[in-house]
C-alpha cells in the first residue's frame, strides 16, 4: 500500500479523521516539502470525492462529518431546501449563509445543523452543478450584462462579460451557459439568443428550452432510422403469428400520426377472446444502438399544442412502425380470453404481424356504439366488433370497481392549435375512451403478470398507498367541504376513495374532491420492483401499449422477446438495466410533464387574453393566503387575488382550505360567478375579479 492509500486509510478508520492537514502532519512528524506533498495529497483525494474538507480546514469521509446526499430546491428569496436522496430522510430548511456557494439542482452533501425545530441544515459540499444552462432576459450594461433567470428558484442573476454577449440586445430572451459559480454572481456566456422577450412563440420556445428538452435527432440517429424504415416487413415475418387476415382495427384521436396499439375481439361461448396488438419498435431499435441511446436519453416524447418533440425519428414513429390502416406491421401481441365476471382465464404474449384494417377515431366508434345510421352504414363489418367490445368494456369497468379500482376522472383541458388560432374545446369522455383505456390496462396487467410469474427483470408501472399525512389532509379537506369521510388515514384502500367518489357522483363537488384526491395520492412512478398500483387496485402493472413513445414499453417489449428465446442469458443482461431504465424514465416524465403544464398555462393566458371582461361562473378550486383559485366549466383555472375580493379583513385557515373574514368567507367547492380581469404573461396566470356567489 502506496503512501496515499495509507493516509486514506488512516483517514477512514478514524486516526486522522476531521483533523486539519497541519494537523495530520504534525501526527506525521513531517515539515517543509514532505508536509507540502501531504497537502497535495489530501486536495487531490478531495478532488477524487475520496475525501472532504469543511471550512475549518479538516478532512474526511462524508459518514465522519455526518452529511447525506441530495439536491437543493431553492428560492428566488435566496434560501433553499436540502432534499436528501433517502426518501425515508426529512427535508432541511437550508438559509442563505448555510448554501455554501450550492444554487436551485445542486447535488450536494449537507448535515443537520440544528434550528428552532431541529430541521436546518447547511452545505458541505456542491458534487455536481443542475443548471448549468438556463433561460433568461438579457439585460445590457456597459460593461456586458445580466440574464435574469426564468427559473425562479434559482436566485441569483448571471453576469455576463461584455466579450461573451454574443450580440444579444436588451431584453431578448436568451440561453446562457454558466461557466463560473465562484464569486458573488454566477459568470455565464450567451449560447443562444432566442429573441425578444414578451413574443409568444419566443416565450414557447424559452419554456422548452428551460427544461432541456433534445429536440433535435443526430445525424447519426436520423440515417439510422431512416436505415431501419427502409427495411421489409414481409421479410423478417417468421416466428411469428400471422393476423394479417384477422378483423383489427386501430382507434386515435383525429390529429394522431404515431399509432402503437391495435385491437381484435371476438365473443365465443360465453367468453371474450381479446387481443391487444402493439407495434414491435424493437425490430427496428436494437439493444444499445444510436436509436436506443437517444430514445434512453429522451424518455418520452412530449406533446404540445403545435408540436411534437419525439422520442423517436419520425422515419420509425410516424412510418414503419405506425400501424398504419392497411399495411402490414410487425407487433407484440397479448392475448386475453375474459369471462362474463371479467376475470381472465388466459393470458399470453408473441410476436405477430398485423394489417390493420381500419383507422378509426374516438368520434367514429362512439357513434358505432351509440347507434347512429351513417356510421354503422359506413362501417358495416365493424358493428358487431364494437357492440362485443362495448359490451366487454362495461364488464371490465365494474370489475375493476369491484376490487376498489378509483375512477379518478380529472378534467384536463385539450388545448388546440391550428391556423394561427387556440381552441380550448369542451371536456368530453366517451365510451370509446374507456374502451381503448380498459383494454390497454388489461394488457398492461397482463403482461406484467406472466413476466411477473417468469422472474424476468423489469419496469413496472408502481402507484403506492398514499402516506398517513396526506390521507389526514384529504380528509381534512372532505370533512370541510361538507362531505362524511370514513376512511381511516393510516391504512386507506382504494375501495375507501372509490366509494367516497361513487357517493359523490351527482355532487358539484365530484370534480373537484376528484382533483384533491389526486394531488393526496403518491406520484406513479417506474420501478425494477412490483409494488402494485393503488390507483388502479392492482397487484401487477406495467406500461406495454406505447413503445413508439415511452422507453419503459420500449425495454420491457425487448425483455419480453429475448426472454423466450433464452430466459438465463435474459435475465443477467438486464437486471441492472432495469434498475437504470426505471431511474431515467421516472425522471424524463416527470421533466415531460412539467414542461407541458408550463406550455399549456402559456397558451391558456394567451387564450383568455381576448376573454377579458367577459363573466362566467366557476368554483373555487384551490385556497391560499393570496387569494382564491377558481375553475371554469371548461377546466382553465386561474386567480382571485387576496385584495381585489370584497373589502374585508381576511385570515388563511389552511387546514379548512378556507379564507375567513369578518363579513365575507370563501371556501372550496363553492360555486361562484367571476369577471376576467387580466392575465399575467411572467406567471403565467389568468386573474378574475370575483362577482358574487352562486347559492
Amino acid at each position: 500500500m502506496d503512501a496515499r492509500q495509507t493516509l486514506l486509510q488512516k483517514i477512514k478508520d478514524g486516526s486522522f479523521a476531521l483533523l486539519t492537514g497541519e494537523e495530520i502532519a504534525k501526527k506525521l512528524h513531517l515539515k517543509g516539502k514532505a508536509a507540502s506533498g501531504l497537502e497535495d495529497m489530501l486536495f487531490s483525494l478531495c478532488r477524487e470525492g475520496e475525501l472532504l474538507r469543511d471550512l475549518r480546514g479538516r478532512f474526511g469521509t462524508a459518514q465522519q462529518f455526518g452529511a447525506m446526499r441530495g439536491t437543493i430546491s431553492g428560492n428566488e428569496r435566496g434560501f433553499g431546501f436540502f432534499v436528501p436522496d433517502d426518501p425515508t430522510a426529512d427535508d432541511l430548511f437550508v438559509p442563505h449563509r448555510a448554501l455554501k456557494g450550492a444554487y436551485h439542482g445542486d447535488t450536494v452533501l449537507a448535515f443537520r445543523k440544528g434550528g428552532r425545530e431541529g430541521d436546518e441544515g447547511e452545505v458541505l459540499a456542491v458534487l455536481k452543478r443542475g443548471c448549468e444552462r438556463l433561460v433568461g432576459l438579457f439585460q445590457r450594461e456597459r460593461s456586458g450584462g445580466y440574464v435574469h433567470p426564468d427559473e425562479k428558484k434559482f436566485h441569483s442573476d448571471i453576469f455576463i462579460p461584455s466579450d461573451r454577449c454574443k450580440g444579444a440586445a436588451g431584453g431578448t430572451k436568451v440561453v446562457v451557459r454558466v461557466y463560473n459559480f465562484e464569486g458573488r454572481m454566477p459568470k455565464g456566456e450567451i449560447v443562444e439568443v432566442l429573441g425578444e422577450g414578451g413574443d409568444f412563440f419566443v416565450e414557447e420556445k424559452a419554456l422548452i428550452r428551460s427544461h432541456n428538452l433534445r429536440e433535435e435527432f443526430p445525424a447519426g440517429v436520423l440515417e439510422e432510422a431512416e436505415r431501419q424504415a427502409a427495411r421489409d416487413p414481409f421479410a423478417h415475418s417468421e416466428g411469428r403469428i400471422d393476423l394479417r387476415d384477422s378483423l383489427i382495427i386501430t382507434v386515435d384521436g383525429e390529429d394522431t400520426r404515431d399509432i402503437d396499439d391495435a385491437i381484435s375481439i371476438r365473443k365465443e361461448n360465453g367468453k371474450f377472446y381479446l387481443g391487444v396488438h402493439i407495434a414491435d419498435v424493437t425490430h427496428y431499435v436494437t439493444w444499445q444502438g444510436v436509436l436506443d441511446k437517444e430514445a434512453f436519453a429522451r424518455g418520452t416524447s412530449v406533446y404540445f399544442p403545435d408540436r411534437v418533440i419525439p422520442m423517436l425519428p419520425t422515419a420509425l414513429s410516424n412510418n414503419i412502425c405506425s400501424l398504419n390502416e392497411g399495411v402490414p406491421r410487425l407487433t407484440l401481441s397479448c392475448f386475453m380470453t375474459v369471462d362474463e365476471n371479467g376475470k381472465v382465464l388466459e393470458q399470453s404474449v408473441a410476436p405477430s404481424i398485423i394489417c390493420s384494417r381500419h383507422r378509426m377515431t374516438y368520434t367514429d366508434v362512439t357513434a358505432i356504439a351509440e347507434g347512429y345510421r351513417e356510421a354503422r352504414d359506413r362501417y358495416p363489418d365493424l358493428v358487431e366488433f364494437v357492440e362485443t367490445a362495448v359490451e366487454l368494456t362495461k364488464i371490465l369497468k365494474r370489475a375493476r370497481e369491484g376490487r376498489g379500482g378509483v375512477a379518478l376522472d380529472v378534467k384536463e383541458a385539450k388545448i388546440l392549435y391550428e391556423d394561427g388560432k387556440i381552441f380550448i374545446p369542451d371536456y368530453k369522455r366517451t365510451i370509446s375512451h374507456e374502451m381503448i383505456e380498459q383494454f390497454m390496462v388489461l394488457a398492461n396487467e397482463s403482461v406484467a403478470t406472466i413476466m411477473t410469474e417468469r422472474k424476468m427483470p423489469f419496469v413496472y408501472r408502481i402507484h403506492e398507498r398514499p402516506s398517513e399525512e396526506k390521507a389526514e389532509d384529504f380528509r381534512t379537506f372532505l370533512l370541510e367541504a361538507g362531505v362524511h369521510a370514513k376512511f381511516d388515514p393510516s391504512k386507506v384502500s382504494p375501495k375507501d376513495y372509490q366509494d367516497l367518489l361513487r357517493s359523490l357522483e351527482d355532487s358539484p363537488l365530484y370534480s373537484l374532491v376528484n382533483r384533491v384526491m389526486l394531488r393526496s395520492m403518491m406520484k406513479a412512478v417506474y420501478s425494477p420492483e412490483n409494488v402494485g398500483h393503488f390507483g388502479l387496485a392492482s397487484d401487477c402493472y406495467c406500461h406495454f401499449t406505447s413503445p413508439i413513445r415511452r422507453y419503459p414499453d420500449l425495454c420491457i417489449h425487448r425483455i419480453i422477446k429475448e426472454s423466450f428465446l433464452d430466459a438465463e442469458k435474459t435475465r443477467e443482461k438486464y437486471k441492472k438495466f432495469v434498475v437504470d431504465a426505471s431511474t431515467q424514465s421516472s425522471a424524463c416524465e416527470r421533466n415531460a410533464t412539467e414542461a407541458e403544464r408550463d406550455v399549456d398555462a402559456l397558451y391558456t393566458v394567451a387564450y383568455m387574453q381576448d376573454k377579458i371582461g367577459e363573466e362566467y361562473e366557476a368554483t373555487i378550486s384551490g385556497v391560499t393566503s393570496f387569494g382564491v383559485f377558481v375553475e371554469l366549466a371548461n377546466t382553465i383555472e386561474g386567480l382571485v387575488p387576496l385584495e381585489t375580493l370584497p373589502d374585508d379583513s381576511y385570515e388563511f385557515i389552511e387546514t379548512r382550505f378556507t379564507l375567513r373574514g369578518t363579513r365575507n368567507s370563501f371556501h372550496l367547492g363553492e360555486s361562484v360567478r367571476v369577471k376576467v380581469s387580466g392575465v399575467d404573461w411572467g406567471a403565467r396566470r389568468v386573474h378574475f375579479l370575483f362577482l358574487e356567489k352562486i347559492l
